[in-house]
């Protein structure tokens, strides 16, 4: 292992999301947790852009900054890994990525929990879905869409109606309200999130429009926080151990830094977690 006692993570996210959302400040968490127990440290850094992020992975390599690096939020078109292995940077994927770097990864099912939702949708008999999304070029935000629009092919329903947000509270609210803009028998009895913060503010919008939920409207967020437990009601969710995927993450890049085999290791799963959000539509 080399001396510089740190690991890498960029994240190319607005700032401010980072104050809001509880996902990665949960996924920092894990990782810290187990790297601490051999004096290691997380180094991050928050940018903008993609461009930035490799300019920032250049400079820790050139510097010997950090000991390894964690490549979250995968794209399509993804220029990191292929840098990475260029740079000689050892990196460790927090996500599903199918490039041929052979950079180990701890890789996560995005379709089986979105097949799950839907089909607890479908139980209580919901034939009208809708899904707010992340930004589209995310792989994980493709996987996700590519198995509800199959799951919803499949179960002989409507195809989803399909609104990206940027993971976003006024993203969630203004998206929410468009779905809801439209005549009682066409708008979509059910939404799903792909984040907790969205779905929060889609509840809200929801009451301002003076939808009932759940009687007339069913909401599901992705990722459970206490922001959607504190919620009134409390937010249906796709729950995932976040603080474990980090763990997880951290145990992979361990083992890389020791240049020893790494273990194959997949995210935590996420789970149907039934609140007071969803029912049968009215």
């Amino acid at each position: 292992m080399s001396g510089s006692g740190a690991v890498g993570l960029v994240l190319a996210r607005p700032a401010r999301l980072l104050g809001v959302e509880p996902f990665f400040m949960e996924f920092i968490a894990g990782i810290e947790e187990r790297l601490a127990e051999r004096g290691l440290s997380v180094l991050l850094h928050v940018v903008a852009t993609q461009r930035e992020e490799i300019a920032t992975h250049r400079r820790w390599a050139q510097r010997g900054l950090v000991d390894a690096v964690i490549v979250p939020n995968l794209r399509a078109g993804d220029r990191r890994p292929a840098v990475l292995c260029e740079l000689g940077l050892p990196a460790v994927i927090a996500g599903t990525w199918h490039g041929r770097t052979g950079m180990p990864a701890v890789p996560t099912d995005d379709a089986a929990p979105v097949r799950e939702a839907l089909d607890q949708l479908l139980a209580l008999g919901h034939r009208r879905i809708a899904r707010v999304t992340g930004p589209s070029e995310l792989l994980h935000t493709r996987a996700r869409t590519a198995a509800l629009r199959e799951g919803c092919r499949a179960a002989g329903i409507a195809p989803p109606v399909l609104l990206e947000g940027d993971y976003s509270a006024e993203s969630g609210a203004s998206l929410t309200a468009r779905l809801l803009d439209a005549p009682a028998d066409t708008r979509p009895t059910a939404i799903l999130y792909d984040n907790d913060v969205m779905a929060v503010a889609g509840l809200g919008a929801a009451k301002e429009a003076g939808v009932a939920v759940p009687g007339q409207l069913s909401l599901v967020a992705w990722d459970d926080s206490a922001l959607c437990r504190l919620a009134s009601p409390a937010l249906t969710t796709m729950s995932v151990d976040v603080h474990l995927f980090g763990t997880r993450v951290a145990e992979s890049v361990l083992e890389l830094i020791d240049g020893r085999p790494v273990t194959e290791r997949w995210s935590p799963p996420a789970r149907f977690t039934p609140r007071g959000t969803t029912a049968a539509p009215a």
